[in-house]
Order: C-alpha cells, then structure tokens, then sequence
C-alpha cells in the first residue's frame, strides 16, 4: 500500500553526481549530500531537517528546522 502511495525516487547519475557536488560545494556530509541531491534533482519543494542550517538555500533547495519553529512560538 505504502508503494501505492507515495512515489519512490531511485537513484541515477545525475543524483550521484550532484551529491558529490553538495559534499564539495556546501562541505555535506554523504547521508546530507545524497538527501540534498535527491531534493535537488527531483524538484522537491524543502527539506525539513535539524541537521542543516535554517532558513538557508542549498542551490534551489530551501530548508527548515520546524524544531526552530516550534521554540520561536
């Protein structure tokens, strides 16, 4: 059901190489470079995360800590 559900995203080339560009470019480490390129090349609209720098823009990639949210409410 869950595969029903929601789109699975399969890695590729394109998605390889622009994890390799975010560890080079923003100094990510793999896991973050590879969740970054996957947002990235797929058109993802953020990335929700404690682990990255809020508010900041990785190339088209907006992110958010709603951790951050949550203290400012």
């Amino acid at each position: 059901d869950l595969l029903n559900e929601f789109p699975v995203l399969y890695p590729n080339e394109s998605v390889f190489r622009t994890a390799l560009l975010g560890m080079a470019a923003y100094k990510f480490s793999w896991y973050d470079a590879h969740l970054w390129a996957y947002a990235e090349r797929f058109g993802l609209p953020e990335i929700l995360s404690e682990d990255f720098e809020h508010g900041r823009r990785y190339g088209t990639v907006p992110v958010r800590n709603p951790f951050v949210e949550l203290a400012l409410a």
